[in-house]
């Protein structure tokens, strides 16, 4: 259901020097859906409302730990001094509930997002969904699920930027990629191959999906940089607009230096593609 700004909290931020545009606007804390854990901070650039681009920014963590709080200056403020109408969600994680409730989460954001587009000034045709790592995973899925995976309505957004994200679910649950957030999140269970299976986007991919550009290190060891090779090499096979960013000795997660050099590529592969 549609919420008016009349029925939200709005709260009057103060930022320090150099962190948004002056004239940003935030609400706080909204329930997207009904569990606790479900929320959202919308961030709005100064200036008129109304036909700005959004973005759906999804935290990481392995989908056991991480807030919203971390992704601000990251992702959050960057987007905000191009314009954009900022969504930044949290979750449940593995601790309230395990896979595939993340993914379905997120899903839900995501169409929370387009249905209430004007209320908060965006373009509803131009949304985009971002996030690293567990977050980038989760990205991904908003973009690419279709009826199929069974995880709730897809949405269409216009583009995903990835950063790191996993591609591959099973591939982080046994040996030799075994990480320990992957098998919290996906416990051992019947049928837990083929729930791995419906939360990789590697099992997604078609031409029709939107664009996706990936962002790895080539020295990351939580995820590794296959996942983002592959998963890039299987949208182009298969005649779908993806790009990818490789950062030489990249580790996961980057210092802010190499993310003044990276969002310029990210906002060019965005415009490209008609969202700006």
């Amino acid at each position: 259901m549609l919420r008016t700004i009349s029925c939200l909290l709005l709260a009057a931020v103060v930022y320090a020097q150099g962190k948004f545009p002056e004239g940003t606007r935030v609400q706080r804390d909204i329930a997207y859906n009904q569990y606790p854990e479900t929320r959202v901070d919308i961030y709005q650039p100064p200036g008129a409302m109304g036909n700005r681009p959004g973005v759906l920014v999804i935290h990481g963590g392995g989908w056991i730990q991480g807030e919203r709080a971390g992704m601000v200056d990251s992702y959050v403020r960057r987007y905000v001094e191009k314009g954009f109408v900022v969504a930044n969600i949290e979750y449940r994680l593995a601790k309230a509930a395990p896979a595939p409730a993340a993914v379905e989460d997120a899903i839900h954001a995501a169409n929370w997002f387009v249905e209430n587009a004007k209320v908060y000034g965006v373009d509803p045709k131009r949304i985009v969904v971002t996030g690293g790592s567990a977050g980038g995973h989760l990205a991904l899925m908003v973009g690419m699920v279709n009826k199929s995976a069974r995880l709730g309505k897809p949405v269409k957004v216009r583009a995903v930027v990835n950063f790191y994200g996993i591609t591959d679910v099973d591939d982080q649950l046994h040996a030799p990629n075994l990480r320990d957030y992957a098998v919290q999140w996906l416990p051992e269970q019947p049928g837990r191959l083929e729930l791995a299976r419906r939360v990789s986007p590697l099992t997604y991919v078609r031409r029709d999906v939107p664009p996706i550009l990936t962002i790895h290190g080539d020295a990351d060891e939580t995820v590794p940089y296959a996942h983002g090779v592959r998963l890039t090499k299987a949208l182009k096979d298969a005649g779908a607009a993806a790009e990818m960013i490789s950062v030489p000795g990249g580790k996961h997660g980057f210092p802010a230096e190499k993310l003044d050099a990276i969002y310029p590529q990210i906002f060019a592969f965005l415009a490209k593609h008609g969202v700006q």
